[in-house]
């Protein structure tokens, strides 16, 4: 399986195959068109160490504890077409953890936002002052 520039290959990636469920008649009762897709992300070679570790953080409730994903799909009433539903989700997963992260630059707020803050702070405090009790004996 091909994501960006990762070759997976078809070795480590297990499909198990069963009924879908729901509404589908016949289709549903007799044929088994649920794509399940296992790979083990702990033992994979094809992910360079950086790219599995963000691949774990971001997917973790995904993962097993023994490191595999499961990535299931009913979509469709054909087989082939779950199965490719399923090795084209995990490509996208793959891809979007792909690339590191971008740094973050701190920076300092601007006068303008600063003193725009500070006139909300008196707006509001305005606001709550009108709600105090009157005293009309002064």
């Amino acid at each position: 399986m091909q994501a960006g520039k990762f070759e997976i290959p078809d070795s480590e990636l297990k499909f198990t195959f069963a009924r879908s469920g729901g509404p589908g008649g016949q289709n549903v009762n007799k044929v088994n068109s649920r794509a399940q897709l296992h790979w083990n992300v702990a033992a994979t070679r094809a992910l360079p160490d950086d790219v599995k570790t963000r691949f774990a953080t971001q997917y973790k409730s995904r993962i097993s504890d023994a490191g595999e994903l499961l990535i299931d799909c009913d979509e469709t009433r054909s087989q082939h077409e779950n199965r490719q539903i399923c090795l084209r989700r995990l490509a996208e997963m793959i891809l979007a953890v792909a690339s590191p992260p971008k740094k973050r630059i701190a920076t300092k707020p601007t006068k303008a936002s600063k003193q725009r803050r500070k006139q909300a702070r008196k707006h509001r405090g305005a606001i709550k002052k009108l709600r105090r009790k009157v005293d009309w004996d002064e």
